[in-house]
C-alpha cells in the first residue's frame, strides 16, 4: 500500500509541475538550460505541439574543457517573429540555451551562454542544412571530435514554428 502511494505522489509531483522529466521546460514555458562547467552542447533534441505552437527541448553534454573560463551570456539575440544568426565569439563554444515563449506571438527569444579556455581554439567549422522542417522534430548531434559554436534560425506565422541549422568546429591547439 505505501509503494502504491508513492508512486500515486510521485505522478502527481510530475503532474502538478507540469514538465515532463524528459524534457528540460515544458510547453508555453521559460527554457533556462546549462552544461555542468567544463562541457559543451553536443546534442539538441526538440519536438513541436500545434496545440500550444511551441517546442519543448533537451540537450545533451560533452567534456570540453579542463576548466572553463571567459564564459558569459548574450543578450536576447532575436525579436519575436524575427530571424536570427547568433555565433560565440572567436573560439568558444555554446554551454547554454535560454529562452521564453510568448503566447501571443507564439515564438521564443533566444540567449545562448559561450565558453571558452586558455588552450582551447575552433577550427574546420561548418555548417549544417536546416535539421527541421516546421512542426517536425529533430535531434541534433555533434560529429565526434567537433563542438558547437553557432545557431541560425527563422520563424514562420503560418506554421508558428522555426527551423534550425548549426555550426560546429573542430578543436586544435593554440
Amino acid at each position: 500500500m505505501k509503494r502504491a502511494n508513492v508512486f500515486i505522489l510521485l505522478l502527481a509531483g510530475v503532474l502538478v509541475n507540469g514538465k515532463d522529466p524528459c524534457w528540460q521546460n515544458s510547453y508555453d514555458q521559460p527554457l533556462d538550460f546549462n552544461c555542468p562547467s567544463g562541457q559543451s552542447i553536443s546534442r539538441i533534441v526538440s519536438e513541436h505541439h500545434n496545440i500550444y505552437e511551441d517546442r519543448m527541448w533537451d540537450f545533451g553534454c560533452k567534456a570540453t574543457f579542463d576548466s572553463a573560463t571567459n564564459c558569459f551570456t548574450s543578450s536576447y539575440v532575436n525579436d519575436l517573429d524575427k530571424p536570427f544568426n547568433y555565433q560565440c565569439p572567436s573560439h568558444q563554444v555554446i554551454t547554454g540555451m535560454n529562452s521564453y515563449h510568448d503566447n501571443k506571438h507564439e515564438d521564443r527569444r533566444w540567449k545562448f551562454t559561450c565558453c571558452g579556455a586558455s588552450n582551447f581554439c575552433t577550427d574546420s567549422c561548418q555548417w549544417t542544412n536546416y535539421v527541421n522542417w516546421f512542426d517536425e522534430a529533430f535531434t541534433f548531434n555533434a560529429p565526434p571530435n567537433s563542438y558547437l559554436i553557432a545557431a541560425e534560425s527563422y520563424h514562420d506565422n503560418n506554421y508558428e514554428d522555426r527551423r534550425w541549422k548549426y555550426q560546429y568546429c573542430t578543436r586544435r591547439s593554440c
